[in-house]
């Protein structure tokens, strides 16, 4: 129905295939009907993804009256536009990669390709000496689907309830320092029919957002994209500019350039600048003889659209930057201008206000060393809306699992404790701990 299809397309899963029917049904189902509140629950959680599942889930588990408010897709990030996705298109990937590398070392790794007669014997000629990979990048993203709608159920609603967590669709906004109003799905705070959560402990876990610069001129009317759309493409761009040089725009990058897509990443420093110098150069020269390119010292100053998307065909958009290198200025066109520079902290109309709870706008709450607010001591925070804490998936669940403790159990669990390995999956690998 058109109403699906436009709950599919303002919830940034896209096509409406039966994959993506699949995942929706599980993490946000159209006709989900929210339960009759308890009168008073032990644990309340604000949002949906990692953090918030595992919060909620230990805290019933472990014998808490416990719900989880969920205001897009249960799963979060890390299920619909992150983790999952990304690491099936690196498959893939890699898989194409190493094809190719077989293909072309003529036996060198004990790998050939012959051609096979009908009777299963080899033909005379049987030693194939030049093989076309072939990318189809559709089954390629179809596959992606498949395997996200096939993980969703382990997020979903169900799967929660089984466990003794209730689960609220909507918005959830704190209205005092210990009840929070439910906003549905096309109500407004403050409607009689929404439903009031009283607590006697909270968890944010609201996460986080792609930060999207407000100083590039037509940027912000241009039809770019993030993480957060880029798994809805279905065709596969000729031409890529990413906005940024961290974890995701370079393992996209690599992944787009191996599919062969044309891909240009722009710095504004060089790679990886809070990292090691020759895991740096490493990786670049890798990257490099994968096909994409690299710009440093960059300083993007406009992005005009030549064409927007329509009818399935991708948009074209053209970039002006100033480059180091260069005295005069650059223009770079593409199909796809994948903005990559970080997070953003999702603290913004949920009433924090209302509940005396200290944060940073962009940053997020300020919490101490028990993931406490410093200002509510009855709400914790956990994941990618927490200022000054790592921006990871396994964060996110390890500080949950510091939250029910300290929350429930007079636990005094720190965060200081935390020894953090971090990876990202280009090939080669870029591996940290602490």
């Amino acid at each position: 129905s058109q109403e699906d299809i436009s709950l599919s397309e303002s919830l940034s899963i896209w096509p409406l295939d039966s994959y993506n029917v699949d995942l929706l049904n599980e993490v946000r189902h159209r006709k989900y009907v929210n339960p009759d509140p308890l009168p008073t629950y032990d644990l309340v959680v604000i949002g949906a993804g990692a953090g918030g599942l595992v919060s909620s889930r230990q805290a019933a588990r472990r014998g808490a009256k416990s719900c989880m408010i969920s205001a897009e897709l249960a799963g979060g990030d890390c299920l619909n536009a992150g983790c999952v996705p990304s690491k099936a298109l690196l498959r893939c990937a890699k898989l194409i990669r190493e094809t190719r590398k077989a293909a072309k070392s003529n036996n060198g790794y004990g790998v050939s390709f012959r051609r096979k007669s009908p009777d299963g014997s080899d033909t005379a000629n049987d030693s194939l000496l030049e093989v076309e990979v072939h990318v189809d990048f559709p089954q390629i993203m179809q596959r992606m689907r498949m395997l996200r709608s096939k993980i969703a159920p382990v997020d979903g609603h169900e799967r929660g309830a089984s466990l003794g967590v209730q689960t609220f669709q909507g918005k959830g906004v704190f209205t005092s320092p210990s009840t929070i109003e439910v906003v549905e799905h096309g109500k407004r705070l403050g409607d009689p029919f929404n439903p009031q959560l009283s607590f006697r402990k909270a968890v944010i876990a609201t996460g986080g957002r792609p930060t999207v610069p407000t100083d590039i001129v037509g940027l912000k009317d241009a039809p770019y994209t993030t993480n957060l759309g880029l798994f809805n493409l279905q065709r596969l761009p000729e031409r890529m500019v990413i906005l940024g040089s961290g974890v995701v725009a370079l393992e996209m990058a690599q992944a787009f350039a191996i599919f062969g897509t044309k891909v240009t990443v722009l710095e504004r420093t060089r790679l990886l600048s809070k990292g090691d110098d020759d895991a740096a150069e490493a990786l670049r020269a890798t990257l490099e003889k994968d096909g994409v390119e690299f710009l440093s010292g960059v300083s993007v100053e406009k992005v005009a659209t030549i064409r927007p998307p329509s009818d399935g065909e991708l948009p074209l958009m053209s970039v002006s930057l100033t480059h180091k290198e260069s005295t005069d200025p650059v223009m770079l066109e593409c199909e796809c201008l994948l903005v990559a520079i970080g997070r953003t902290a999702n603290v913004q109309s949920i009433g924090l206000e209302s509940a005396n709870i200290q944060y940073h706008h962009t940053n997020g709450i300020i919490v101490n060393d028990l993931a406490q607010s410093i200002s509510n001591p009855n709400v914790y925070a956990v994941g990618d809306c927490v200022a000054n804490v790592p921006r990871l998936t396994h964060v996110s669940g390890e500080m949950a699992k510091v939250v029910v403790q300290n929350a429930l159990f007079d636990g005094e669990w720190k965060l200081s404790s935390f020894i953090v390995p971090a990876v990202m999956y280009t090939e080669p690998e870029y591996a940290v701990v602490g």
